[in-house]
């Protein structure tokens, strides 16, 4: 069974520009065309797309499906780089939710900061005028590697 671009975008929640963009890096690979021009991929098209989609749910960047991709062209090959991949992306994750659990502290004290009620005594409005009286660096979720959408 072959399935159109749209069909692919359905069926995985991948925007059709999206899809375009992963065959433009190489990540799907081009697929046969009918006389009137329209892209049919086919049901290996559609589980690498899957699998892209899962992994960018994941967080993993372009570089690192890539490669888990060419590891799962070759399943005789050894394991460890997948895992290595996994660890790294879990690190970047832990780091991002320190990140976020800074932030939220921060926001807290902000919001529940006893001001007097005018804007002019603020203190949410002093401290985002003046980065030195938060509590420290802020790092928020950090953007992804890559300018591609998750879908």
């Amino acid at each position: 069974m072959d399935y159109s671009i749209g069909e692919m975008a359905r069926r995985t929640g991948v925007k059709v520009t999206t899809i375009r963009y992963y065959e433009g890096r190489g990540l799907i690979d081009s697929p046969a065309r009918t006389e009137g021009g329209q892209r049919r991929y086919d049901r290996k098209a559609l589980d690498r797309l899957s699998f892209l989609r899962h992994a960018r749910d994941l967080g993993f960047g372009l570089e690192d499906i890539s490669e888990l991709l060419a590891l799962a062209e070759h399943p005789g090959e050894d394991c460890a780089p997948a895992h290595d991949i996994a660890r790294r992306q879990l690190a970047t994750v832990e780091r991002r939710i320190a990140a976020l659990v800074r932030l939220r502290t921060e926001l807290r004290r902000l919001a529940e900061a006893d001001d007097p009620g005018t804007a002019g005594d603020c203190r949410v409005i002093d401290v985002l005028g003046d980065h030195d009286l938060c509590l420290g660096p802020h790092e928020g979720a950090a953007p992804a590697t890559d300018p591609l959408p998750r879908g």
